[in-house]
């Protein structure tokens, strides 16, 4: 994510047919570089993005909002502030607040920690379908009405899967504050689950998946390079899941699902926009206070073993030019160190013209068409991405040699500091811009929340980047770009499906 908002590829939520409404969904290849932009998970998946007693007086961690300044020169100040406040419910519920009245709008946006990485085999993409049943009504609520209700009332509403996290946001003016949050309880509370509307949305995923993957180059890349650069972990398989485990997955299975982890105690709700904290916390503990907290979800088993060496697939699908996809293992984002200086490497590498992939690849050399490159933000241990179209008669294997050269070089050579600075600004800038909106405070602290531990390694940012030297880019860049801790997928174009 380089922004804790550094999810995947989101699905547009549009109409579909009258049993079902699309809503946004992360594609596992929106992970890569071209996703990270500031936040993490939304725009092209860059960076970014992660306890209180008992009704505890809302608390102010004490930052004022934006002081911002980029230095042309290392070492100038650059710091981002503004107030959250912050309760915790007797069931587990985490609410931050963030008042902001430029405008009458506020966002709500729930956070819960789950993903595919929570996922078993044989029910792969159970995560994300369930972020589609979430919008099939409830007790109160019934199927269709959540959307009428706030589309009514000039509102908005979208979601989003992941590896690790699962978000639904609404964006409505702020007198429907108190429906909004009855509305969310609602469906948190008594979800309606029902064979008809899990076959629904089964067919709705379906789609997805041959749209997102089966019928997509990149997204097929992206597929494969996951379940080759991991053996035993679930991200070596797709967000969206496999086919035959989503014909599957029953009603049943959804059931247990919601119940573990549907609940207040795995869930943030974060509330940003022309609302006061005290007032908001009284809505939020009417609404969801009697909604009762579970059993913790079992753990992740953490069990991918190293690897000791280079790993290789191909991919022969219809396709005009070759491609290549390389993964290289990277700690979790909980190796915070480790992780601001990927981010650095990200944007020295791919982002933008001057990017040195980029420049040398793609304008001096022209080997490649384009060449992106991607640090993503994951709860276990990761993957660095980098992927590349050949220019027309430019064979694959020249491409991937000049690529290896210049990652080898940054580990190799120190950086230059107006090269280092400009990645600091570049990075900070995004952030910053991410920031620019309620619905994007919002998104950032519930992802910094996830994927860091606390909202507050928000504020912490500018810092971090500020701290990595070059020695650091050096070293993390050694770690990293192993041959031995390298997988690459490479696509070899076929005339036809299944083409020799």
């Amino acid at each position: 994510m380089n922004q804790a908002s550094r999810p995947a590829r989101r699905c547009t939520r549009a109409a579909r047919s009258a049993s079902a409404r699309g809503h946004a969904c992360y594609h596992p290849a929106a992970s890569r570089a071209a996703s990270r932009s500031g936040s993490g998970r939304s725009s092209s998946v860059a960076a970014a993005q992660h306890g209180a007693a008992l009704k505890p007086k809302w608390r102010v961690p004490g930052f004022c909002l934006l002081a911002l300044v980029l230095g042309a020169a290392p070492g100038a100040g650059q710091e981002i502030r503004f107030q959250v406040a912050e309760q915790k419910l007797d069931n587990g519920l985490r609410i931050l607040v963030v008042e902001d009245h430029a405008v009458p709008a506020i966002t709500c946006y729930t956070f819960f920690s789950v993903g595919s990485r929570n996922e078993r085999p044989g029910r792969t993409g159970i995560s994300h379908l369930f972020e589609h049943m979430m919008f099939n009504g409830a007790r109160k609520y019934g199927r269709g009405e959540f959307d009428r209700q706030l589309e009514s009332r000039g509102g908005v509403s979208n979601a989003f899967t992941t590896e690790d996290v699962t978000g639904y946001s609404d964006t409505f003016p702020s007198d429907a504050l108190e429906l909004v949050l009855d509305m969310e309880a609602d469906r948190m509370a008594a979800l309606q689950i029902s064979e008809a509307s899990l076959n629904a949305e089964r067919e709705v995923v379906k789609e997805e998946r041959r749209l997102r993957i089966d019928n997509d180059v990149q997204g097929a890349m992206f597929e494969l390079l996951g379940a080759t650069a991991y053996l035993a972990h679930p991200y070596g398989w797709p967000v969206v899941g496999w086919m035959s485990d989503l014909d599957a997955i029953t009603v049943d299975d959804c059931r247990e699902y919601f119940r573990v982890h549907y609940a207040p105690n795995n869930a943030t709700l974060i509330l940003a926009g022309d609302v006061r904290p005290e007032p908001a916390f009284d809505l939020v503990r009417r609404a969801f206070a009697g909604i009762p907290a579970q059993a913790p979800a079992p753990l992740v088993v953490k069990n991918e073993p190293p690897q000791k060496g280079e790993r290789r697939s191909v991919l022969r699908k219809a396709a005009q030019v070759p491609a290549l996809a390389m993964a290289f293992h990277v700690p979790p984002t909980s190796s915070e160190d480790e992780v601001y200086a990927l981010d650095l490497i990200e944007t020295l590498l791919g982002t933008g013209d001057s990017s040195r992939l980029t420049r040398i690849l793609v304008r001096e050399r022209q080997l490649a068409s384009w060449v992106s490159a991607g640090n993503a933000y994951r709860v276990d241990p990761s993957l660095f991405l980098i992927t590349a179209e050949a220019r027309p008669d430019v064979p694959i294997e020249d491409l991937e040699k000049a690529l290896l050269v210049e990652l080898e070089r940054l580990g190799r050579e120190p950086i230059d500091d107006a090269e280092l600075q400009k990645a600091r600004n570049l990075r900070t800038m995004s952030l910053v811009r991410a920031l620019k909106t309620s619905h994007g405070k919002a998104e950032q602290l519930g992802l910094y929340q996830t994927y860091f531990g606390s909202y507050t390694r928000l504020f912490e940012a500018a810092e971090r980047y500020r701290s990595v030297d070059r020695e650091a880019i050096r070293q993390a860049s050694r770690r990293a770009f192993r041959p031995d801790n390298r997988s690459v997928v490479t696509l070899v174009p076929a005339a036809e499906e299944g083409t020799p």
